[in-house]
Order: C-alpha cells, then sequence, then structure tokens
C-alpha cells in the first residue's frame, strides 16, 4: 500500500486523471491525501469532485479555500466572482449530496509524523491543538446551525490568535489559518490585503514571513503538507512538503508518496488567464 499526497487540483481533471496513472494509482491498496482545493477556476470540478467522493476512505481530503467558496455558493453566502467555474456543480442533479459531503471533510488532517492543512497553522498552534481546533470547526460545518456557520465564516479578522476567542471569531480565525494564510508576522498576525500578500515567498509584505518560516513554530515536529501557495510552488523541507505547483497557472500537479518521499510531476495544460496567484 502507498499513500500519494497531491497538490491542488482546482478542476483540472484531465491533469489529475493523467497523474494517477503516472503514478499506478490502484484504489484497492493505495490511498490518496489531497490537500484541498478539489474545485473551481478549472473546466471538470463535477468530475473531480465524484471522482474523489467515489474513493470513499482511500482518499483523505482536507479543505481549501474554494472547496468552502462552492459551500457557501450553494447555501446562497458569499460573493460570486467572474472566474469562478462551479456553475456546473451547482446545477448537477447531485449537487446537495456532493456539498453535504464537502462539509462532511475536515480542514485537518493528523497521521504518525505527518499532518496536512491546506494553507497552514499559525505558529502558537501545536499540532494537537491544530487538530481540536479543526475539530471544533468541523462540528460547527456539520451542526445543526452551519448557515449561521457560514454566515459568519468569511472576513479577515481577527487577525491574531489568543486563547480568549470565542464564538464566531474563534471558527472564523482558524478557518483563516488553515484556508488562506501564506504570510504572518513573528507574532502570528495574519496579513491578507497588503501588497505581496499573494506572491512568491521573497516578496511578501513588509515585517512578515512566511507562517512555516516563523522561528519557534510550534508544529515544527511535524511534516506539515500543504497546498494554497502557488507563488511558492514545490518545496520540501526537513518539516514541510508544499504541493501548490501551479496546475491551475500552467505549471505541474505534483505528487509526492509518503513512504519513502519520491516525487512525481506531470506538466498541467489546464491553464487559465493569469489575473494572480490561486
Amino acid at each position: 500500500m502507498a499513500t500519494y499526497a497531491i497538490g491542488d487540483i482546482q478542476g483540472c481533471f484531465d491533469e489529475f486523471s493523467r497523474l494517477l496513472d503516472y503514478i499506478g494509482f490502484s484504489p484497492s491498496r493505495d490511498r490518496l491525501w489531497l490537500v484541498g482545493d478539489l474545485v473551481n477556476r478549472g473546466p471538470a470540478s463535477l468530475q473531480v469532485l465524484r471522482f474523489v467522493k467515489g474513493l470513499g476512505e482511500r482518499a483523505v481530503v482536507v479543505l481549501g479555500n474554494h472547496d468552502l467558496h462552492l459551500v457557501m455558493q450553494a447555501e446562497g453566502f458569499g460573493k460570486v466572482s467572474h472566474e469562478d467555474t462551479l456553475a456546473e456543480v451547482l446545477a448537477s442533479p447531485d449537487r446537495d449530496e456532493l456539498v453535504a459531503w464537502l462539509r462532511t471533510r475536515p480542514l485537518f488532517h493528523v497521521e504518525d509524523e505527518y499532518a496536512m492543512v491546506h494553507a497552514g497553522l499559525l505558529p502558537q498552534w501545536s499540532v494537537a491543538m491544530a487538530d481540536e481546533l479543526s475539530r471544533e470547526a468541523g462540528i460547527a460545518l456539520v451542526g445543526p446551525d452551519y448557515r449561521n456557520f457560514l454566515a459568519n465564516m468569511w472576513g479577515s479578522e481577527p487577525t491574531s490568535w489568543h486563547d480568549g476567542l470565542t464564538g464566531w471569531d474563534r471558527l472564523r480565525i482558524v478557518v483563516n489559518a488553515m484556508t488562506r494564510m501564506r504570510f504572518c508576522t513573528a507574532d502570528g498576525v495574519m496579513e491578507f490585503r497588503a501588497p505581496g500578500s499573494k506572491g512568491p515567498p521573497d516578496r511578501g509584505p513588509a515585517g512578515c514571513m512566511p507562517w512555516f518560516q516563523v522561528p519557534g513554530r510550534h508544529s515544527a515536529d511535524h511534516v506539515l503538507i500543504c497546498g494554497h501557495w502557488s507563488a511558492l510552488g514545490f518545496r520540501r523541507e526537513k518539516n514541510l512538503l508544499a504541493l501548490d505547483s501551479g496546475c491551475l497557472w500552467g505549471g505541474s500537479l505534483t505528487a509526492v508518496r509518503l513512504e519513502d518521499q519520491r516525487i512525481f510531476q506531470l506538466p498541467c495544460r489546464c491553464q487559465v488567464e493569469p489575473g494572480g496567484w490561486g
């Protein structure tokens, strides 16, 4: 049995299928770890969702910001972007089933020495704490009051963590860190709006650094598997596997076999018009 961690697919089903053929993935024996953003911007989000959902327990998925955007669109919340390619999903006869399945996916997954999140973890959070916070958000996403959570989930405040956070503020910062964060200060203040906040790691906002480079980060005792940051690209370090290699932007789709760290990459034809980093 092999476990393959794969970067952001974002509706690029053909590339995803070719990569699975290339690595010799067998759903009868292997598992996939998918770092989120299964959908949006690419042309075939519906096919991606149906295929991954059909894998059942053979696919471990954490939620990305585009996945949550789809959930919100399906429930009548959030703003529609001209870059969205979710219409086919929203019009499909199995839309409600697919969206309900998405809502049951976690924000964070930990297993042995590996932990997976779409974007990142605040430096104050240990892996155990992040796992607990993910569970809190997951309960809110599937609970009877989940629509109220969706109505209060989006927004960039608060920007920093403290243990006294409660209610929507507490859940919102968990969602923002785990699905949106790229840069933060050494004290863990997230930056989403300043120039450079979506760009390459060496040209970030003043006073900020990539979240995984914060000295003393409490989650550094695990290998964190993440995506979300196409301008960062594929990066492998002692305690980091960053897998968003920009398939959507004409880059490649990346898989890493966790058992031996072998890297598999295929060039992508799934390319959207340049307009920003995914």
